[in-house]
C-alpha cells in the first residue's frame, strides 16, 4: 500500500521518537535528489524526442495542457502516501522542459509535508500505523482527487485572471 521509503520513516519514528524528523528530512533530500535526477536526464534526451512525435495539434494541445497544470500530475502522486504513478509524470515535466527551479519547489511542497506526517504517525500510533494508513486508504484516495481537483481549478482561475489583467476587454 507505501512505498519503501514511507514505510522506513514510519519504523524509524516506532522505534527512536528522537530519529522520526532526521529520517523525514533525510527521505525529503534523498526523493528529491532522485527525482530532480530523473527529471534532468529527462530534461536532456526527452525534447529531441518529444519534437519527432508530437507534431499532431492533438500532441500540441496536450503540451500546452501539461505547461499549464502538469506539474500538477506531478505534486499529487508526490504528496499523498498511496501509490499514484508519480516517474511518467517526472519524466514528461523534463522532457516538456518544465522549469527546474519550479520542479524542484513542487517537490519540495509535497515531500515535506508527506514525510513530516508519517513521521508524526509513527511517532504517534507506533505499530498501529501502517494498520491506520491501510484503513483508511480510500480517504486518502479521496484526498488526492480532491486535491487535483481543487488545485486544477485554482490554476485555472489564476490563469484567467492574470489573461484578463493582461488582455482586458475594451468596454466599446
Amino acid at each position: 500500500m507505501i512505498g519503501g521509503v514511507d514505510v522506513l520513516i514510519i519504523l524509524i519514528a516506532v522505534v527512536d521518537h528522537a530519529q522520526a524528523y532526521w529520517a523525514a528530512a533525510a527521505a525529503v533530500a534523498g526523493s528529491l535528489l532522485g527525482c530532480l535526477l530523473l527529471f534532468m536526464v529527462a530534461r536532456k534526451g526527452g525534447e529531441a524526442y518529444l519534437r519527432r512525435h508530437t507534431i499532431s495539434p492533438r500532441e500540441a494541445s496536450f503540451r500546452a495542457w501539461f505547461h499549464e497544470y502538469g506539474l500538477l500530475t506531478v505534486f499529487v502522486p508526490a504528496f499523498v502516501p498511496i501509490p499514484l504513478p508519480l516517474k511518467i509524470f517526472i519524466v514528461s515535466a523534463g522532457a516538456l522542459e518544465e522549469s527546474p527551479v519550479t520542479f524542484t519547489i513542487v517537490m519540495i511542497a509535497a515531500r515535506i509535508p508527506r514525510y513530516l506526517f508519517l513521521a508524526w504517525l509513527g511517532t504517534r500510533f507506533g505499530n498501529e500505523t501502517i494498520p491506520y494508513l491501510r484503513h483508511h486508504v480510500w480517504q486518502f484516495s479521496l484526498l488526492a482527487a480532491g486535491l487535483f481537483g481543487g488545485l486544477y481549478l485554482l490554476i485555472g482561475f489564476l490563469h484567467k485572471r492574470h489573461m484578463t489583467k493582461s488582455f482586458p476587454i475594451d468596454p466599446r
